[in-house]
């Protein structure tokens, strides 16, 4: 009976931890930002742009939005949604304004990341992601209208 009961303590340990590491395989853990393939897009050089030189480019801007796409389900739809629709973890991107000034708020917060009381709550993408494909990414959100849900 006391072998028995060893067993089944045994195959009780077995288990929490064959669930406690099946639930570390499936949690993301810690979000690191991957870097993006911008092959086609022009090399924008080592000052950054004030706008997004892809906007009013009628021969870029699609292909930026499908660089753009690929970087943001890559990077930012595990926070900001798919489809730039926010489930409310992260700003619903839909409503940055498609300006200079949206412009200016959106690269310094991919460049710069976000972090308050000392907890990353989202990570810095400059060095990691080229100007040109964080432009990419700009141009994939602001070719989602607001209104669509």
């Amino acid at each position: 009976m006391f072998r028995i009961i060893r067993v089944i303590a045994l195959l009780g340990i077995v288990s929490v931890a064959t669930f406690g590491l099946s639930t570390q395989a499936w949690s993301h853990g810690d979000v690191v930002p991957q870097a993006m393939n911008t092959d086609g897009l022009p090399v924008l050089g080592e000052e950054w742009t004030e706008e997004n030189p892809f906007r009013d480019d009628a021969a870029l801007k699609d292909l930026a939005i499908e660089i753009g796409a690929s970087g943001y389900i890559q990077n930012c739809a595990r926070c900001h949604g798919l489809e730039v629709m926010s489930g409310g973890i992260a700003p619903d991107l839909r409503y940055l304004e498609a300006t200079m000034d949206g412009d200016e708020w959106y690269i310094e917060r991919v460049r710069g990341g976000a972090v308050r009381d000392g907890k990353v709550y989202m990570p810095k993408f400059d060095g990691i992601i080229s100007q040109e494909g964080l432009w990419a990414i700009r141009s994939y959100i602001d070719s989602k209208p607001e209104d669509e849900e």
